[in-house]
């Protein structure tokens, strides 16, 4: 089996904004802005959440300053069963503590002390309407992903049947027209040129585009093209996991071309071995269809069905058979 790897440089995620993880993430978490803006430019510096319980009862040491702070039911409880002027100074040593941001779940009211913290110290809060520990949950996943490591790489991506599929190739070669031909037949485009994955868990890719080019294409000699509007919503997917690599090269640049379709090939990214083959181009081939063929032929060989292989066990069959005749 070949191994083709990357060229493309990781990128770790060290932190996020809790800016970014707002607009990214508030619709899926129901969240909601308390008070001011102010201070949405701190940075999580790790994927998790913590519950400050400890920290209410003055118990600092072990305090998770770099993550997320959830408050639910029995952190409000236990904040308003303490004397006021308590309540006011536990606040104050939670806040000066520099956290990136609390969020109260819920959809609790937020205690006038609390804000009157955060805007002295000018530390966003949040407030959602799921339970604390589904919204842990929930934001846990998701900060995963905004950590996890990340890469571009030169190619288009297109969802087939459920087949996410990175076209690649030098300029020029046609991968533009390919996916064209590709969304006219039904399919969706993940992005365009540029294709940015991350590494979910060490386990998968997700390929995206960014958020400037996202549903674009540009199309030589007709320039920048919206999919959406064009082709209609249904032509274009946000994020897609990716199964398969297609590497398009000119028909002279191939020296050895697999007939049958036993040899495997791999190609890597952040460590992780997607399918890949390698597609001749020259006039007159239909390389849409073959672009689909591959990746409908992949979808079969995840599901357990190997044609080639089945082909090569059925020779080799009756070449016995006749040898043994």
């Amino acid at each position: 089996m070949k191994s083709n790897s990357t060229s493309s440089t990781q990128k770790r995620v060290q932190h996020i904004t809790v800016g970014h993880f707002y607009a990214n993430h508030a619709e899926k978490l129901g969240l909601r802005l308390e008070g001011s803006s102010r201070g949405l430019n701190r940075l999580i510096r790790e994927p998790t959440i913590n519950r400050p319980g400890l920290a209410l009862s003055g118990f600092f040491s072990y305090f998770a300053v770099k993550r997320i702070q959830v408050m639910g039911s029995a952190e409000l409880s236990y904040l308003k069963s303490l004397a006021p002027a308590t309540a006011r100074e536990r606040i104050r040593a939670l806040f000066t503590r520099n956290m990136p941001c609390l969020v109260v779940a819920r959809n609790a009211p937020v205690p006038t002390v609390i804000l009157d913290a955060a805007a002295e110290f000018e530390t966003p809060v949040l407030r959602t309407n799921m339970i604390t520990m589904k919204f842990i949950n929930a934001a846990t996943i998701l900060l995963e992903t905004d950590f996890a490591p990340s890469t571009t790489e030169h190619g288009s991506m297109v969802s087939i049947l459920g087949v996410g599929t990175l076209i690649r190739g030098a300029s020029g070669i046609g991968k533009s027209e390919c996916v064209l031909g590709l969304i006219e037949r039904g399919y969706s485009l993940v992005s365009d040129d540029i294709t940015r994955f991350r590494s979910v868990e060490g386990a998968e890719l997700l390929g995206m585009s960014d958020s400037l080019s996202r549903y674009h294409m540009e199309v030589r000699g007709i320039g920048i093209i919206n999919i959406a509007s064009i082709f209609g919503a249904g032509a274009v997917t946000p994020q897609k996991r990716l199964d398969f690599v297609v590497t398009l090269k000119d028909w002279h640049e191939v020296e050895d071309v697999d007939r049958i379709g036993l040899d495997r090939e791999t190609y890597e990214i952040l460590g992780i071995k997607v399918p890949h083959v390698t597609l001749p181009v020259r006039t007159g081939r239909d390389i849409a269809r073959l672009v689909e063929v591959a990746a409908l032929d992949q979808k079969l060989k995840d599901m357990g069905e190997n044609s080639a292989q089945e082909f090569n066990q059925k020779l080799l069959h009756m070449i016995s058979e006749r040898r043994g005749g």
